[in-house]
């Protein structure tokens, strides 16, 4: 029985995450469309699967807790301090001039949308995510095949996920150097929802990074 609940875990993440890989990578509609689609992927299938297998937790990964608050966002600014710190560090070494041209041309975003994008990106967006990777992917997988697999295959699928939509933003060496961070930062956002026992923290927290990576975009829209 568990065997077959992670083979649905696994095929949904897989598809999900294969889905959102052809709407960013080929299909690139416009940002509404395209957080549509990942609202369903992230929120609709895995409550399919909870529907399907009852061994499957959904509902309970929505339930909010208040232990934790003070300390995630004291590691999210932490994060956005340490992000925005590399950013000036590399800078010199890496040519970040692509990014802004990659953002209008695959994403959509440009100067005059960018204020309303960067707050979906760092609140919703950044919930969908904490919700699929770290709920749904990671609490079940957990519960199901252990504590090891679960952090190695949610923080590399989050990181994975991640590749069709930055496709030409950076050079190889930088774009392997943000695989890595985003295998990382997968694995403190897996962390805090283990030792918590909520999503919400780990959201907290995963939203002050995207608070980072929004200045950054800022930055280089200018």
């Amino acid at each position: 029985m568990k065997k077959r609940s992670v083979i649905l875990v696994l095929a949904v993440t897989a598809v999900c995450c294969l889905v959102m890989a052809l709407v960013d990578g080929v299909l690139r509609p416009g940002y509404g469309v395209k957080s549509a689609i990942k609202a369903a992927m992230f929120m609709l299938i895995p409550l399919l699967a909870s529907r399907l297998d009852r061994n499957v937790l959904y509902l309970p990964l929505l339930r909010p807790k208040k232990k934790g608050l003070l300390p995630a966002i004291a590691l999210g600014a932490a994060i956005y301090a340490v992000i925005l710190g590399g950013y000036f560090l590399v800078s010199p070494f890496f040519d970040f001039s692509q990014i802004a041209g990659a953002l209008t041309a695959n994403a959509g975003v440009t100067k005059e949308n960018f204020l309303y994008v960067s707050l979906y990106i760092s609140f919703a967006n950044s919930f969908l995510e904490e919700f699929f990777f770290r709920g749904f992917v990671f609490t079940n997988l957990k519960q199901l095949s252990g504590r090891k697999p679960a952090y190695l295959f949610s923080a590399a699928a989050f990181s994975l996920y991640h590749v069709a939509m930055m496709l030409g933003w950076f050079s190889p060496a930088l774009f392997l150097l943000v695989m890595v961070g985003l295998v990382a930062g997968g694995m403190i956002f897996n962390w805090l929802n283990e030792k918590l026992d909520t999503i919400y923290c780990s959201w907290l927290t995963h939203m002050f990074a995207n608070f980072a990576i929004n200045t950054i975009g800022f930055m280089l829209l200018k």
